[in-house]
């Protein structure tokens, strides 16, 4: 059986981590020792710079998207090796985001990504025997287990298992047995008692003789020494002397940061924020150290453990930097939702019938049970309105909803309430990790809600606009009003509007209440669902684009050269293939219109049911004179193939229409090509070339179909 909070601790544990990184983050060295850190910041009790948006970090990407080896590939079997290395390649842009890129035999990551690439399957692509010791023993053996942790709470064998399977696609040795470790600390932390039972369930499935065990007793030894919270900082410059990086070397080693964690779990005492302070304090690999200690402790203390002004300006959101633009707008309960229904399915049970009746993958859906959370709904106008989660409400008929409070609104005053489904680059402070976005709402689909308003004085009515706001013109586009009724729950649905090929950037509401100055509207509505689902049908107008995190949006880029030029997308793919993705990650049956003005060489095609870069069919021009559809599972295999001839320069009208498993494919308005037996039920859309060449994109139209 799985803990009866089980959501409400994978949830907690999932913001601690994400508390940890957005800490940490700011302060990673080699700039920021740890004697800077403390003549700049001193004693910590906060974050150290305010982001507009936080950008993303490996430390979330990886526990994100490896996992998703359970979904794609080890369904009702034990998860393999191969099975995660697969994620890493089928999930990641090559040399851009997921992880650092920053050099084969320099990053441990970056090295392994070129050994799977080159064949050589894991754990053979981690192990020490093929890359040496120094780079099999960095950090990113557990910077990225989270998740296998929150997947198996109270069974640290299980974790601890899988976590060294996803590990060992990257790392060996002690790199395997920090992840060992750090999810049998997860595990653990969902019934412990105490630190110590936590750090023991860690110790107790790992080698008795390895590095790594020795590292952990050192510093529980120097901590039963000198137990007090100041002591610390003696204990980090033990770890100095005696574990630093003058002895274990590369990058970031694993040891050093190793006795950092035992550290801050050993004198946080059981606290999140003090063991996330204590290990940004302690500086080396910051947000990595504070990250996998937050999980922990976030798991350990609960939601209640969270301190607002830590959890605040997470706002249940982060960005993510996986080739899927639409799953890079992560909302955390919508996650962690997810999470632990696939916790259920990997432990043997079914997810209760609320719980998984809530993750509709295919949609924007909040419902705000979850206790605080806000699925990342902003005002611009904090001064008017206030957002609130109130799953302890008063009022019965509003638990579990987000309360918003409208205060003393009178003629002229307006705020919005929005949910973000794109992200511009402007929204961020820096482009790490190089997120990049394709939108979770788009004209033609449906938006609804669920409001009850309690009012408490005014002289006129409540009213709510529905709105969506184009992301280059930054102009809102407003549909009819509604009036709010005291009391009452009240159902709004509205269809996104036509934005003529620009990008959306906000969908909700403009409050608005015409009251005179001596009755002004005072009160609060509560928005208890939020929706946004239907069918898409929208244009993309690359002369309203633009080039940021070095992809053209809304795509995300894999390989070969992209650029904008009057209009229109250049593509130019090298001596391997070059591909872009954009759209939902869940996308099913639908029409896409794509115009292409093929420059040389001679692919050039429309990708359909994409769930990754090394999974997708593609259909277009293969060769002089045909038409080809083919798959791509990890390598490229013809499906049919048809005469027809086609030439340099000339501008082809493509309308690749896909339903269930049957794809046909038109050009300038003739049907060439008709084939069912697809395999992949849904995915991105996109196109790319298979070989050397270069190709122009002047139209990209989507109508979804779905029943």
């Amino acid at each position: 059986m799985l803990p009866e909070n089980y959501l409400e601790k994978v949830y907690a544990g999932f913001l601690g981590m994400n508390v940890g990184i957005r800490l940490g983050a700011p302060l990673e060295p080699n700039e920021w020792s740890y004697e800077k850190i403390l003549e700049i910041h001193g004693d910590i009790r906060g974050y150290v710079k305010d982001y507009k948006t936080f950008s993303a970090d490996d430390d979330a990407n990886g526990p994100v998207y490896f996992i998703r080896a359970l979904i794609d590939d080890a369904r009702g079997r034990e998860l393999t090796p191969q099975d995660v290395a697969r994620a890493w390649l089928n999930y990641s842009r090559e040399g851009i985001g997921m992880f650092w890129w920053g050099g084969d035999q320099i990053s441990t990551e970056h090295t392994a990504y070129l050994n799977l690439k080159k064949g050589i399957p894991a754990p053979q692509s981690g192990s020490a025997e093929v890359n040496g010791i120094i780079m099999a023993e960095q950090i990113g053996g557990q910077i990225f287990i989270d998740t296998w942790g929150l997947l198996f709470p109270d069974n640290i064998q299980k974790a601890a298992e899988y976590a060294e399977i996803a590990a060992s696609v990257s790392h060996d040795k002690n790199g395997l047995y920090g992840a060992r470790f750090m999810a049998a600390c997860i595990s653990k932390a969902f019934s412990a008692k105490s630190i110590d039972d936590i750090i023991e369930a860690g110790l107790s499935v790992i080698p008795k003789d390895s590095t790594y065990y020795a590292v952990v007793k050192a510093v529980i030894d120097f901590y039963q020494k000198h137990p007090e919270e100041e002591d610390f900082r003696k204990c980090r410059q033990y770890l100095e002397k005696e574990w630093g990086y003058d002895k274990y070397t590369g990058v970031c080693h694993i040891i050093p940061n190793a006795g950092v964690c035992a550290l801050a779990l050993m004198y946080g005492k059981g606290d999140l924020a003090r063991t996330v302070e204590i290990a940004t304090m302690c500086s080396w690999d910051t947000d990595c150290n504070a990250g996998n200690v937050g999980t922990i402790a976030g798991v350990f203390a609960g939601l209640d453990g969270i301190p607002g002004h830590y959890r605040k300006p997470i706002n249940d959101m982060i960005a993510t930097s996986s080739v899927s633009g639409y799953l890079n707008v992560l909302d955390i309960p919508t996650f962690c939702k997810e999470l632990a229904v696939l916790g259920y399915q990997v432990n043997g049970l079914e997810a209760p019938q609320r719980l998984a009746e809530s993750v509709r993958n295919s949609e924007v859906y909040l419902d705000f049970t979850l206790p605080g959370s806000t699925h990342g709904l902003k005002t611009n106008n904090g001064f008017k309105t206030l957002l609130r989660p109130c799953s302890d409400v008063g009022i019965e008929e509003a638990r579990g909803s987000l309360s918003v409070l409208f205060d003393r609104f009178i003629e002229g005053d307006s705020s919005k309430v929005f949910y973000k489904p794109f992200y511009r680059r402007e929204e961020f402070n820096d482009e790490k990790y190089k997120p990049t976005f394709a939108p979770t709402a788009y004209s033609g689909q449906r938006v609804s809600a669920k409001v009850f308003m309690d009012k408490w004085q005014g002289g006129a009515d409540v009213y709510l606009t529905p709105y969506i706001r184009n992301s280059i013109t930054k102009e809102d586009l407003k549909l009819a009003p509604v009036t709010l009724s005291h009391q009452q729950w009240l159902d709004i649905e509205f269809v996104i509007p036509e934005t003529d090929g620009a990008l959306i950037d906000e969908v909700g509401f403009i409050v608005e209440s015409p009251s005179p100055a001596d009755n002004r509207s005072f009160g609060k509505f509560y928005i208890g669902e939020f929706r946004i689902f239907g069918n898409a049908d929208y244009s993309i107008d690359f002369a309203k684009q633009s080039v940021e995190f070095k992809c053209v949006t809304p795509f995300a880029h894999h390989r070969g050269e992209w650029a904008l030029e009057d209009g229109f997308i250049k593509a130019a793919a090298g001596e391997e293939d070059a591909s872009s993705f954009t759209g939902n990650y869940y996308g099913r049956d639908l029409e896409l219109e794509i115009s292409f003005q093929p420059v040389s060489g001679k692919s050039h095609g429309v990708i359909l049911r994409a769930i990754g870069t090394e999974r997708y069919y593609w259909a277009g021009f293969d060769g002089n004179n045909q038409v080809s559809l083919i798959e791509n599972n990890f390598g490229f295999k013809r499906l049919k193939t048809v005469p027809y001839g086609w030439k340099p320069e000339a501008i082809y009208d493509f309308k690749a229409v896909s339903k269930g498993t049957a794809v046909q494919v038109e050009i300038n308005g003739e049907l060439i090509l008709d084939f069912d037996g697809l395999g992949s039920a849904y995915g991105m859309i996109g196109f790319g070339l298979l070989e050397k060449g270069e190709t122009k994109v002047h139209r990209f139209h989507v109508k979804e179909t779905n029943e």
